[in-house]
């Protein structure tokens, strides 16, 4: 068993007794309190949430044999019956959806069963549609890689949506039919790739929960592959909805399990790195500014690798947004001295209407902060251009972060850009 598809409480304690946790400690680990685990423990459903269930799922994962047996007995007794679907009428966005929870519920189920050759006709299976082999998943990767490419180029991201549904069926299909171990890893890790990509699309348009589910199946799938990059690549994505939501301290538990893993990983490539610019913006958020500083000069590092350290694809960090980064932390931190230096240096380089856009909002933040209005309205208006011309739900969700720092600004052309971000929100539903 790779993954529950719904924790109860009863499990929940299963899985605390068997590593020895006190309910105390498991909060700890599950970013909540000992209270929550009690309310957990003495009730038959829970109310966790995506980053919590990430957690607890590679914790199953990493349990003994007898722990994952209990565990599948457990699951066969709290089996529920179907609950009725109320009648609605569906838009053409609720059968994508549908349509997508129906591939995560397929890819869920193949990636999790062995293969087990008795149990397929391989040969009636081969006749008919023929095997994947290693020059079908070398095609796929192509098309992986070129996907990410129009995802990146693309000025509004929910387009490339449709194509990226299209394979993820196709690679579905391929992993039921995959006839050797060596294939069904491969086909696995493009499977995490792919719903990475997804999962992309859907953070893009403020689609947090549907965002969460691809990468936990990217993660899942990541783990069958044994591809440990990959894995901590998915796990951070996971992890930054938090960050983004301003949930850091729920994030944090979520980037220690991705510094583990990425350990794990090529010591060659950049992902340790990238985790650690994602951690140091969780520790600003807390004004942690010490442990944010140590977490930027670890992920300072990268530029002492050398070679491929990245594939453009789930993982691209390659340093070229340190000084975004490094800007977007100390705004956090309200430290405008060091801040401003950094940012005006990111604007210089070529950078995506997304990237851009996030660093103006930095920049109109540290105008509110140290008064010079004429700054905080020049950046704020070039970024909400930016969220308008792309209508991307990134750029939109860090204007209304900067809301926060117009609220108590009395300029009356700073209350007309704290109307416009509004506005804006209601135009997109976002």
């Amino acid at each position: 068993m790779e993954v529950v598809e719904t924790w109860t409480g009863a499990l929940a304690k299963t899985l605390r007794q068997a590593y020895h946790y006190s309910q105390e400690g498991f909060a700890a680990r599950l970013g909540v309190s000992a209270r929550t685990i009690a309310k957990w423990e003495e009730c038959p459903a829970m109310q966790q949430k995506p980053e919590q269930q990430q957690i607890l799922d590679v914790h199953l994962w990493q349990a003994p044999d007898h722990v994952k047996a209990r565990f599948a007995l457990l699951i066969q007794q709290q089996a529920t019956k179907p609950q009725p679907v109320p009648q609605q009428e569906w838009t053409d966005d609720d059968m994508n959806r549908r349509e997508l929870l129906r591939i995560f519920t397929m890819a869920g189920a193949v990636i999790a069963t062995p293969q087990a050759e008795q149990a397929l006709d391989l040969d009636r299976i081969a006749a008919r549609t023929g095997r994947p082999d290693a020059e079908t998943a070398t095609q796929y990767e192509m098309l992986n890689s070129h996907l990410w490419q129009v995802f990146m180029l693309a000025s509004s991201k929910s387009k490339v949506y449709p194509l990226v549904q299209d394979h993820l069926a196709a690679l579905v299909e391929s992993l039921q039919r995959s006839a050797t171990e060596a294939t069904h890893r491969r086909l696995c890790a493009l499977a995490g790739d792919l719903f990475q990509l997804a999962g992309e699309i859907h953070f893009d348009a403020n689609q947090y929960t549907d965002a969460a589910h691809c990468y936990s199946l990217a993660a899942s799938a990541s783990r069958e592959a044994g591809a440990y990059d990959l894995w901590a690549c998915a796990v951070t994505r996971h992890a930054f909805i938090g960050v983004y939501e301003r949930e850091y301290g729920k994030a944090v538990p979520m980037l220690d399990l991705a510094t583990n893993l990425s350990r794990r990983g090529d010591s060659g490539l950049s992902t340790r790195h990238w985790v650690d610019v994602v951690r140091a913006e969780a520790l600003a958020g807390l004004g942690d500014f010490d442990g944010c500083q140590r977490a930027l000069d670890a992920a300072e590092h990268v530029r002492d690798l050398t070679g491929q350290i990245h594939n453009g694809g789930w993982l691209r960090f390659d340093g070229s947004r340190l000084h975004e980064e490094r800007g977007a932390c100390y705004t956090m931190l309200r430290r405008p001295d060091l801040a401003e230096v950094v940012l005006v240096d990111a604007l210089t380089h070529n950078l995506s209407a997304r990237r851009r856009a996030g660093v103006l909002v930095d920049l109109a933040a540290l105008g509110v902060q140290r008064g010079e209005i004429d700054k905080t309205l020049e950046h704020g208006r070039a970024a909400l251009e930016l969220a308008r011309r792309t209508g991307s739900g990134v750029i939109g969700q860090k204007l209304r972060g900067l809301q926060s720092h117009l609220a108590d600004v009395t300029d009356n052309q700073v209350r007309s850009l704290n109307n416009d971000i509004a506005e804006l929100a209601t135009v997109s539903g976002t």
